[in-house]
């Protein structure tokens, strides 16, 4: 009976160290992957996701000429070609590394559409693979820790889309744009700044 029950009491402690070492593992691979991994992102110009696209032109072609005019201040004294939305720059700026561990390059554009909602654009973008990173619009111009990113009036806009690559980031309507002063890759778990671009 002794046996029995030693057997037994053994078989249920090589399970509990199974199922121990299968979520260490797990875990692991959740916290180190991103570090080997890159997911590129190539979204198209939100200016253009809904134009037409005129016969003589690509849609290649009317992105550029659309960011083109999303840089002017001047009013155009031409007719837009027709299905294409107008759109301004209301903020930009620059990736920077947050440290020599974490970093990241590129721009990020804030950009007021036709229609009055904004959008934040990422163009040649590239960071720091890691956990569950997050784009997140700070108040803060250049913030140095987690409690400057998340100081009152940040606005989270999502999971970050892919470490590599050009995306786009719906901005609620309700957000005012202007109270807010720099982009942030953030990895939220463990409330780490991976790269920033002052607005």
């Amino acid at each position: 009976m002794g046996s029995v029950t030693r057997t037994l009491s053994t078989t249920a402690g090589r399970a509990v160290l199974a199922v121990g070492m299968a979520v260490v593992l797990a875990l692991a691979w959740w916290l180190g992957s991103p570090v080997f991994l890159s997911k590129t992102v190539d979204e198209e110009f939100p200016l253009t996701v809904n134009a037409t696209v005129p016969e003589n032109m690509t849609r290649a072609e009317v992105e550029a000429v659309m960011a083109g005019m999303a840089m002017v201040d001047a009013p155009m004294s031409e007719e837009m070609m027709p299905g294409m939305a107008a759109a301004s720059v209301v903020k930009t700026g620059t990736f920077r590394d947050a440290d020599r561990s974490h970093k990241g390059s590129g721009s990020a554009t804030i950009y007021r559409l036709e229609d009055g909602s904004h959008v934040l654009r990422l163009e040649d973008f590239q960071v720091t693979n890691g956990p569950d990173l997050r784009v997140i619009l700070s108040p803060n111009r250049d913030p140095q820790g987690p409690g400057d990113v998340t100081a009152p009036g940040y606005v989270e806009l999502g999971k970050l889309k892919g470490n590599i690559g050009n995306q786009n980031y719906s901005i609620d309507a309700g957000v005012d744009v202007s109270t807010l002063n720099s982009v942030v890759i953030y990895c939220k778990p463990f409330r780490v700044i991976f790269a920033v671009a002052g607005l």
